[in-house]
């Protein structure tokens, strides 16, 4: 323990305003008419039935929404940094975003209106009238809540799991600092753009002061909704060979944290990742190139030699020159279980695109100038990213040929722990064990 744990100062004015505010904030929310809407028996799935009828996703429950849930149309990520000045401002805030987000995901409002003038609203109201569009909100404890800049701030140190590392720089990695890292995240999903930012606006004004954003991505689906594979910006079906999230054996052995996780069981890791695609580039290849570099075929997302989508990828097949059809460095051969010693992940990838940008490109002919900003933010779930994530794309960050056109451009890993019990809160089991 630090010298500020063993010894604790005198709360201050402001570090009274803070818990109190939060404090406040929580109640209000807790209390609200209308709260107790958002809290319904649980079912067999250990959630809590959904009381806004098929439009809502249930929040309370054994595992947080938005993991193994059905990928929504659209995603808003947002990082924060905490910078409350003790233990109870952390959890006042935890307490305050569980409360808003069970009521935000049953299509209220983060807190019960008034009418008052003269009062500070609590739901900013841009979401009035619209159903809870499937709304999930998934929180995660990054690094930096544990320990940062050498200081346990908030008494965590070491409860902080073995598994929640600092990843790895990784071959051709170009973090922007300020796109990279946070203590805590919030990803929310929902099959409607603006439902999904209320929520994030609203758990964002909760947060003052104890916490602020530090970067934010929103994303997209193609064709959410339909059985199809969905495509992403490089015209590819995405995800063909994702754990399936209907498969509760194939989630507990590699999404969901078991007993060696402690007070994270029931819990999952997130690696969310930025990767801007160079489109341009891209759109200049040959087709039969762009399907040597995935490995797969681009209409009908069969793997190279095969028919199918979901046929097997062929590992040993050559071609009449005894050259493998599916190449060594193709995407979907170095991204396949087989070649990662059986190791998966749970994709839970969106395409985005945020207008336009001032570019050098990297390669010939050397030009300058605008290009799209766009690509794909990643995420991925899984029981411990030193044996999911990490092991996969150690491998496929040295000899994918898909380097050539993406650049992971920012990111960071957090634990995200189980879901909470009703009356609870996010992350209960951490400060319980603190």
């Amino acid at each position: 323990m630090n010298d500020e744990s063993d010894h604790p100062r005198q709360p201050g004015r402001r570090q009274f305003l803070t818990t109190a505010a939060l404090a406040a904030a929580a109640t209000a929310v807790g209390s609200a008419p209308g709260a107790q809407a958002a809290k319904a028996p649980g079912d067999k799935t250990g959630h809590a039935a959904a009381a806004a009828g098929g439009d809502a996703e249930p929040f309370w429950g054994t595992h947080q929404g938005g993991i193994a849930t059905r990928q929504q149309g659209h995603v808003y990520f947002a990082s924060f940094d905490v910078v409350a000045e003790n233990r109870d401002q952390v959890i006042a805030l935890l307490r305050a975003w569980t409360d808003a987000a069970a009521r935000l995901a049953q299509g209220q409002t983060a807190a019960a209106l008034t009418e008052d003038p003269a009062g500070e609203p609590l739901d900013s109201g841009e979401a009035l009238g619209l159903p809870p569009r499937r709304l999930t909100l998934t929180f995660g404890f990054g690094p930096g809540l544990f320990i940062k800049d050498n200081v346990d701030r908030y008494g965590l140190a070491q409860h902080r799991p073995e598994a929640l590392i600092d990843l790895p720089r990784f071959n051709g990695d170009q973090l922007v600092a300020e796109r990279t890292g946070g203590d805590l995240c919030v990803q929310a999903c929902a099959d409607d753009p603006q439902v999904a930012f209320h929520a994030v606006r609203q758990l964002a004004r909760l947060a003052y002061p104890a916490a602020k954003m530090r970067w934010a991505q929103t994303g997209f689906l193609a064709g959410f909704g339909n059985k199809e594979t969905p495509r992403n910006l490089m015209g590819f079906k995405d995800g063909t060979m994702n754990v399936a999230v209907d498969d509760p054996a194939a989630l507990e052995q590699f999404v969901w944290v078991g007993e060696e996780g402690g007070w994270m069981k029931h819990g999952s890791y997130m690696v969310a990742r930025p990767i801007r695609i160079a489109l341009e580039h891209w759109d200049r290849m040959k087709l039969a190139f762009q399907e040597q570099v995935v490995g797969r075929h681009k209409l009908s997302g069969a793997p190279l030699g095969g028919q199918h989508e979901k046929d097997d990828l062929n590992l040993d097949a050559n071609d009449a020159d005894g050259n493998p059809l599916i190449p060594e460095n193709a995407h979907a051969r170095l991204g396949a279980p087989a070649s990662n010693d059986g190791a998966q992940i749970l994709r839970r990838g969106y395409s985005y695109d945020n207008g336009l940008s001032f570019v050098a490109e990297r390669w010939p002919p050397w030009r300058q100038g605008m290009e799209f900003d766009a690509g794909l933010m990643f995420f991925c779930y899984q029981r411990d990213p030193r044996t999911g994530f990490v092991k996969v794309f150690d491998k496929m960050s040295k000899f994918d040929m898909m380097n050539q056109f993406v650049t992971h451009i920012g990111g960071g890993l957090f634990a995200c722990p189980a879901g909470a019990a009703e009356g609870g809160y996010i992350g209960q089991a951490l400060f319980e064990s603190a």
